[in-house]
Order: structure tokens, then sequence, then C-alpha cells
């Protein structure tokens, strides 16, 4: 393998949490009733076409046509939202910022959805220190799709082969090194500082 010299963090569950049941446990207690909201209003899918760069606006309107009974718990996803992103992963920022002060270069390439994102950086100020950061929905462009980490390479002036990609999504780890990348998956900070170090980074 080519030595590295680029390193791409992931942040969604690489550097901060994110869990939708944290606010919704508050607001549809019964369990039952709130896998059933996920799976049917609220979607997985819903929501990733906001990180494809659908405005919150067009997407609270498009359940709210299909599902009139639930528009205040759709509307409260975007209002509670950032109760799911809860807390930063302390010990995987500290790796962070460890390879950024030693010099490496540092971006991050994160499935956002743009204003979301802007929240986060705001909560997060960590998420200002990399060289910079790829969004998906700033870009209208997704991970695993091969043309988001072609973007982000040709954004960064970085050599797809030199390139290390963190994150904790098997399809999205599988999606880097179909664009030519080194990938590794996330599955804690001790197994990242391990995957650093075979990769020869001085961590």
């Amino acid at each position: 393998m080519s030595e590295v010299r680029h390193i791409v963090f992931d942040i969604g569950k690489v550097l901060i949490h994110y869990d939708p049941n944290i606010p919704y446990s508050r607001l549809i207690p019964n369990e039952e009733e709130r896998r059933w909201f996920f799976e049917n209003v609220c979607t997985h899918e819903w929501n990733l076409e906001q990180d494809r760069g659908r405005d919150w606006a067009e997407a609270e309107a498009l359940l709210i046509a299909d599902h009139p009974e639930h528009e205040e718990n759709i509307r409260n996803f975007r209002k509670h939202w950032h109760e799911m992103v809860s807390h930063s992963y302390d010990d995987s920022v500290a790796i962070l910022e460890d390879v950024i002060a030693k010099g490496y270069d540092v971006t991050m390439l994160t499935n956002f959805a743009a204003d979301t994102f802007s929240h986060a950086q705001q909560m997060y100020p960590f998420l200002t220190k990399s060289r910079g950061v790829t969004v998906s929905g700033e870009v209208k462009l997704i991970k695993p799709d091969i043309a988001i980490y072609d973007h982000h390479a040709k954004s960064f002036g970085l050599d797809p082969a030199s390139t290390l990609f963190i994150d904790d999504s098997a399809a999205n780890v599988e999606g880097a090194k179909a664009a030519g990348w080194q990938a590794v998956q996330f599955t804690g900070a001790e197994k990242l500082r391990q995957d650093l170090r075979a990769a020869g980074i001085d961590i």
C-alpha cells in the first residue's frame, strides 16, 4: 500500500454521537409507537435525503401531507435535532487533534444536512479544526457513492492511494476503497489507534 499522506475522518458515530431516540424517547414514550414512527414516518431513508441536500421545509411538507396526524412529531425531528447529537467521543476527538497537531493533512467527509452541520460546528468547535470538510448536503452527493469521494479528493488535492478514510459504516468504507482510497472501519478509539499505527501514522 502507498504511504498515507492524507487522513479523512467521518463525523457521526466517529467523533460525535447521533441517536434520534434521545429526544423521541420523551416525545413518544411508548417504545412500540416510537419504533413504528421511525419505521414508517421519519425513516432513515427520509432523513438521508436531507443529507443529500433536500431542505427541511420540503422534507416536512412531504411527510405531513401523508401523515397529517403526526405533524407535530414530524416537525420535532428538526426542532430537537440538537439533542440527537448529545455528546462527542472524546477519545476519538483526542486522536483527531493529535494527528492535526503532529502536522498530518486532515480533512473530514460527512453525510450531514447543511444547516444541521453548521449547528454541529457551533456545538463542537473541534469540527472546524481540520483543513476542511465535505458536507454531503452542501455538495448534493452522499456516501457511499463514489462521486463524493472523488469530489472530496479533487477539492482538497488528495492522492486517493495515499488517503486513509475512517468511517463507522462498512458500506462507506467499501465506497472509499472503490474510489481507490485506503479505509478502515471505526469500532472504537483504541482500534483506531492500532489502525493508524499500522498505516504508519505516528499516534
